[in-house]
């Protein structure tokens, strides 16, 4: 592995620690720990005397502050350590403005002072934005690893089925990810007793519209589980390559693994270190599908080039 595919990873593991230090600051309801203030917090550069929920809140922007210097640094090496058109560089690039605008996403829920016990609509839009735009950035940050080691140039177009494929388990992930988010609000607003009391509260016919939206994560989620399951077995059939082969094995325990946490999840009524488990399985996920999609898109079609000849040469048997 070549020191800047190494440097590349380690930004996408230190990114993932700040995505899940973001979700504890939102499942604890630190969101409001430095005010509506932002970048300062509380008016003030370094809090004075500051509590619990403002350390945990300045803990993750000062977090989160030093993972857009890691990416704008993983940027300048890929630009240094590879050629023009590379497609390490434009991964990088990508994950740069996507750490911007995941920056700003951030901002905004502070400005607009969607954070803490806010029930509004638009703190949900706001946290499946957050959510979606981070699914984007971990994505850009592990195809600048792949390309930064010995990942190959990929292409969507001409890709016919296993094109369609990769699109559609990237897509159900993302919507998966974005139902989760919701539903983690809900979990944290309007926490259960029991399970009993969260039936009834997913039951009651004034409930609160976050916790209704809760009830569709879980068939969204198996439905997205599914989906993966039906296609990595045939990525892996269409693309015989050890390293696809490898990635649609991964791909299919972390789609287990993960549905089982979601289970645990709603048994145990969303403790905080399991939400978090939860996100990490789910982030874990979406890179290897990513990888999977990125490598099952660099190797030939073997499947269907040997379809396509038995096309062609069916009318020279008949002929003959």
């Amino acid at each position: 592995m070549s020191r800047l595919a190494r440097f590349a990873w380690i930004v996408v593991a230190y990114n993932l620690a700040v995505i899940l230090w973001g979700a504890a600051v939102r499942a604890t309801g630190s969101g409001a720990g430095c005010g509506s203030h932002w970048p300062l917090c509380n008016g003030e550069m370094v809090p004075r005397e500051p509590g619990l929920q403002t350390l945990i809140e300045y803990s993750h922007r000062l977090t989160s502050g030093l993972a857009l210097v890691l990416v704008l640094a993983l940027a300048v090496a890929a630009f240094r350590r590879r050629p023009a058109r590379h497609p390490a560089r434009r991964a990088a690039v990508a994950s740069v403005i996507l750490i911007l605008t995941e920056a700003a996403v951030g901002a905004g829920l502070v400005l607009f002072e969607l954070v803490a016990d806010n029930q509004s609509m638009a703190r949900a839009m706001f946290m499946a934005t957050h959510l979606l735009n981070t699914f984007l950035l971990v994505g850009a940050l592990t195809l600048t690893a792949h390309f930064a080691g010995s990942g190959e140039r990929f292409r969507l177009r001409g890709q016919g089925l296993v094109g369609g494929a990769v699109l559609l388990g990237l897509a159900g992930l993302l919507l998966s990810g974005v139902s989760g988010a919701i539903a983690a609000l809900g979990d944290t607003l309007f926490p259960a007793t029991s399970l009993a009391h969260a039936l009834e509260q997913d039951l009651s016919p004034t409930a609160h519209i976050l916790i209704r939206l809760r009830l569709f994560h879980p068939g969204i989620a198996v439905a997205a589980g599914a989906c993966l399951l039906f296609l990595a077995p045939r990525l892996r059939q269409r693309r015989p390559a050890p390293a696809v082969r490898r990635l649609a094995n991964w791909t299919t325990g972390l789609v287990f693994l993960q549905l089982l946490a979601g289970a645990v999840n709603v048994l145990l009524l969303a403790p905080v270190w399991m939400q978090m488990v939860h996100l990490l399985l789910a982030d874990v996920l979406w890179i290897a599908v990513v990888l999977l999609g990125a490598t099952a898109l660099a190797v030939p079609d073997v499947a269907g080039r040997r379809v396509r000849e038995e096309l062609v040469e069916l009318p020279v048997q008949r002929s003959r």
